[in-house]
């Protein structure tokens, strides 16, 4: 995203989500290849309804946060990763496309 001229953004939360049908590689496929080169990655939240704390509690269930949590991976992010922690994440997860050896 620019950059607002009224300030710096925080670049808090990177993340993607991987569509089964026309990807080559599953959300645990890439977490794996990636926590295997030490890039730290981890699925979305778990949705409210699937917390054991909200066991007994009514949900309105959509199917939304059910499939982001099954294909959305958080990738590092923040203000203090540098050009090149950028592009070595990048290239390590578009690498993951180009694997035969990472399918579930």
């Amino acid at each position: 995203m620019p950059e607002s001229p009224l300030g710096r953004s925080t670049r808090w939360l990177t993340a993607l989500t991987i569509d089964p049908a026309t990807a080559p590689a599953g959300r645990e496929d890439v977490r794996r290849a990636l926590d295997a080169i030490r890039i730290e990655s981890r699925p979305l939240w778990k949705p409210m309804h699937q917390q054991p704390v909200f066991a007994d509690h009514r949900a309105y269930l959509t199917g939304v946060a059910d499939r982001l949590f099954e294909r959305g991976l958080c990738l590092p992010s923040g203000s203090s990763l540098t050009t090149h922690d950028l592009a070595r994440v990048a290239a390590a997860t578009r690498a993951v496309w180009t694997r035969s050896d990472v399918h579930s």
